[in-house]
């Protein structure tokens, strides 16, 4: 069987990724893992276990097969990447996925409440709403499995008193994902605290989907 290309240039993206995680608030330490999928060979690239960020390097990734089989790397992979394969396994369109620690989603997850479509920019790119994943121990396959079926055909969902998991296309749509999301989760808690948001219609929620996806932005 032919052995499929590794890629530097797929590694330095799971590098300059985490950093820019980090640097944009969206988890402390060395918590919260990244992943990217060549679309041409189908190779998973994830972030190293328990490294500092600003440590990892391209030598650092661990890249796997889509049958979990690591194919290149040396060090121990991020404990989680059951879940972010079988996100790319189950999703043939998602290539990034970003697993945050943050702070707003993260009391959704905490109070097992979801996070419903507040937010114009919330549902044109997310949905009408996120949930929370069944919770099942950090690392194990049935986290994975509860994270694939919450997740549905959304691009976010919340693992109780644990975390949150975005994704996307590419690195661009998930890091966006990511953003709206935590904003949409801060505004809905300043909004309950002095009175009763208003949600969007799911007439309105389909209509904005449509013109997200086919209308907004140049050359539609």
């Amino acid at each position: 069987m032919q052995q499929l290309e590794i890629k530097e240039s797929f590694k330095k993206k799971i590098v300059d990724g985490g950093v820019a995680m980090v640097e944009r608030g969206l988890t402390v330490g060395t918590w919260g893992n990244i992943s990217v999928r060549d679309p041409e060979t189908g190779l998973i690239y994830v972030k190293p276990s328990g490294m500092n960020y600003y440590d990892i390097t391209t030598d650092d990734v661990v890249v796997f097969d889509k049958e979990l089989n690591i194919v290149d790397g040396h060090r121990k992979p991020t404990i989680e990447f059951n879940f972010h394969i079988g996100i790319m396994n189950a999703r043939p369109e998602i290539n990034y996925v970003i697993h945050t620690h943050p702070i707003y989603s993260a009391v959704f997850g905490v109070i097992g409440e979801d996070l419903p479509g507040i937010c114009e920019d919330f549902v044109q790119l997310v949905g009408d709403k996120i949930t929370n994943c069944t919770y099942a121990l950090p690392g194990t396959e049935q986290l994975a499995v509860n994270v694939v079926a919450a997740l549905e055909d959304k691009r976010a969902v919340m693992i109780p008193n644990h975390g949150t998991v975005c994704c996307g296309e590419d690195f661009e749509t998930a890091m966006k994902v990511c953003f709206v999301v935590e904003k949409s989760a801060q505004v809905y808690i300043m909004a309950k605290s002095i009175g009763t948001p208003m949600l969007i219609s799911t007439e309105d929620v389909l209509a904005m989907q449509d013109f997200a996806k086919n209308h907004y932005g140049q050359g539609k």
